[in-house]
């Protein structure tokens, strides 16, 4: 008489650790570690579900979804032509800012705040709407720019022009001196439903806006921050004299200031906002994958009170139908007594396993993940 072999089914569903893995890459390396635990009459099946919440990253999570990747060139933060990719299913495309005006596309990684434009952003969605989509998601994290999306909108048929009707490339620095807007948006616009898939409840302008929040990151001062905040405010009352009379109250909507205002731009072209970690778990299918699964293992690079706010693996966890949950991070601040807020059987972080910073090692970040997946393989059996 046959007997099977008993077997844990484990879904992998990470968000990416920026700056050292992509999503793909940790869900393989916990993989790896997970699989070597299989034997001695037991097996382990694993699930691999990169995940992205809508920002750097979605585009190669739909690609690991079955999405087919295109590439197209496209202007870069500062001008230098980059390569960048969206993802296509026939459907819905899926473009997103850090693959194509992102800070990581800095030449030698210059912090440029005022001259930084999200103009490569609007190509990248003028190349997607050649593909003929219903849908169009707008993934708008890791930006460079704040120009409020006067680079985007200027890729997308609209015209900028000084007192003296020269042209004004989009950027942060010409806000302010934008005395015309001309043009209307292409219209294969009106022809796609556009989402923006964020996170980001800041308003454009104000003390918590786009600038005062963000601009630092960005390298802005705090002159540069006051420039930009008021080269924003001047930006809405031209587009308002345009005739996008919505303008001023898009500008007060939560998740304008988002990407540098990139999310107001969208906004003013009828773009429905949605929550970013959600609407990608319902893209990729989370819960068909959910409900094959016997445990859930999400994480990303830091763990931590912001996690509770709704990033990535609190949406994983709150949609884990009461699966046993285990978040891997690079580092976790996230008190034990908090892990139950989240439904977390156990936190796994890379910085207890050694004295090194892994987050500019990526060799050690997988070797490190893959020993992790060899802990949880051993003790979920």
């Amino acid at each position: 008489m046959s007997t099977s072999t008993p077997s844990v089914r484990a879904l992998i569903a990470p968000d990416k650790f920026k700056g050292s893995l992509t999503a793909g890459e940790v869900a393989q390396a916990l993989a790896a570690g997970l699989r070597s635990t299989a034997g001695a009459g037991r097996a382990v099946q694993c699930d691999l579900l990169p995940l992205a919440d809508g920002g750097d990253g979605s585009v190669d999570a739909a690609v690991s979804a079955g999405f087919a990747r295109h590439t197209c060139q496209v202007t870069g933060p500062t001008g230098q032509q980059v390569q960048a990719s969206i993802a296509f299913d026939g459907v819905t495309a899926v473009v997103e800012v850090a693959n194509t005006c992102g800070i990581s596309l800095l030449p030698d990684g210059a912090l440029d705040a005022l001259n930084s434009s999200s103009r490569g952003f609007g190509e990248a969605i003028r190349f997607a709407l050649s593909l003929a989509p219903a849908r169009i998601v707008l993934a708008l994290g890791g930006s460079a720019s704040t120009d409020g999306g006067m680079g985007m909108l200027s890729a997308l048929g609209y015209t900028f022009t000084d007192a003296d009707g020269l042209h004004l490339e989009g950027t942060g620095h010409a806000l302010s001196r934008i005395h015309s807007v001309q043009g209307f948006p292409l219209p294969g616009l009106a022809a796609a439903e556009l989402i923006v898939a964020s996170d980001v409840s800041n308003p454009l302008t104000g003390p918590s806006g786009a600038a005062a929040i963000f601009g630092p990151q960005k390298g802005a001062g705090p002159a540069d921050v006051a420039r930009l905040d008021a080269g924003l405010v001047h930006f809405v009352a031209r587009m308002a004299d345009a005739g996008s009379a919505s303008g001023p109250e898009l500008a007060r909507h939560e998740g304008a200031g988002s990407a540098g205002g990139i999310g107001y731009a969208c906004l003013l072209l009828g773009a429905r906002q949605v929550s970013g970690a959600d609407f990608f778990l319902d893209l990729l299918d989370f819960d068909t994958r959910r409900d094959t699964c016997d445990v859930v293992i999400t994480g990303e690079g830091s763990i931590d009170l912001q996690t509770l706010a709704g990033k990535l693996p609190a949406a994983v966890a709150r949609r884990s139908g009461g699966r046993p949950i285990i978040a891997v991070a690079g580092r976790s601040l996230l008190p034990r007594e908090r892990w139950a807020d989240l439904s977390l059987s156990r936190v796994y972080a890379l910085a207890d396993y050694t004295s090194r910073d892994s987050a500019k090692d990526p060799r050690l970040s997988a070797d490190l993940l893959q020993q992790i997946g060899r802990e949880i393989g051993q003790s979920i059996h």
